[in-house]
């Protein structure tokens, strides 16, 4: 074990992996409300509710900061915005009509996608265990999706759910290679364009499907723009220091706290397929971690 510093050893993992491990258990507590809440309200209620609290906490910290809220590269600013926005909706679409821990192994197809992506973008090369990551990340999908072609219309899942879930997973993976390229920017800042993005982008149908939260509603819905803003500021920290397809990998323990909520709150037990379709999830974006 290699020695860092006097009498103590190297930690277990970096400092960015680390953050994204803290971002995932975030992330978890931010999808666990929003099925709560995604019980009665409408999904694009929720992603309202959300950004503009992660608005208000991210412009709050760069006045005290005294960072300059607009950035610098104002263009990929807006595009991770609109990524953003876009995977965050079908997310959020996926985990109300969708069972926690299958709407998370879906979510979390996307580092696979993130590593294909890095290779036209970032000039990542793309080794033999990647491409063998992204085969058993499809598969994986396919056991927990359980298609009615394949497995019989008992079985299956939501079909279009679950293609949301997948166009939520590319676009989370576009948003993830975007913000590598954005390295030079404050994550808040990076931050508080998301946020805004998303609250401009949601208010049309969100009020036209509003339905008026009841208190205890709006308790979740606070918590639900607390545990993002905590999750996206160490996921942002998390991807600025380590590469995109090792740094998402890191992330799939969100799966693992994901089924725990499922099953604890929710009762959902999953089958023998999807706990098989989830094992080849992280078994695949676990391929990605090790270099």
């Amino acid at each position: 074990m290699t020695p860092d510093g006097p009498g103590r050893a190297a930690p277990l993992l970096s400092q960015g992996l680390r953050y994204m491990v803290a971002g995932a258990f975030f992330f978890s507590v931010m999808s666990l409300l929003v099925k709560v809440a995604g019980q009665r309200l409408p999904s694009q209620q929720i992603v309202l509710a959300r950004s503009v609290i992660m608005l208000v906490l991210a412009w709050t910290t760069l006045r005290r900061l005294r960072i300059p809220a607009l950035g610098t590269r104002r263009r990929l600013l807006l595009l991770r915005g609109l990524l953003g926005f876009g995977a965050l909706s079908c997310f959020y679409f996926a985990l109300v009509h969708l069972p926690l821990a299958e709407a998370t192994v879906l979510q979390y197809t996307n580092p696979a996608f993130a590593a294909v992506f890095a290779i036209f973008v970032l000039g990542e090369s793309m080794r033999r265990r990647e491409v063998l990551s992204v085969l058993l990340s499809l598969l994986g999908v396919l056991l927990v999706a359980r298609p009615a072609v394949l497995f019989g219309g008992s079985a299956a899942l939501d079909p279009v759910a679950v293609s949301v879930g997948l166009l939520g997973a590319v676009l989370s993976a576009a948003a993830y290679v975007v913000v590598r390229m954005l390295g030079s920017e404050h994550h808040m800042v990076v931050i508080l364009w998301f946020a805004l993005i998303s609250t401009l982008g949601s208010i049309p149908a969100a009020a036209i499907q509003a339905i008026a939260p009841t208190p205890l509603e709006w308790l979740v819905l606070l918590g639900v723009g607390v545990a993002t803003h905590a999750g996206q500021i160490y996921m942002t920290r998390g991807l600025h220091l380590e590469r995109a397809g090792r740094a998402t990998a890191t992330g799939l323990v969100q799966i693992v706290f994901a089924a725990a909520w499922g099953v604890l709150i929710f009762g959902d037990l999953p089958g023998l397929s999807g706990m098989a379709g989830a094992l080849l999830v992280i078994s695949g974006v676990l391929l990605l971690g090790r270099g």
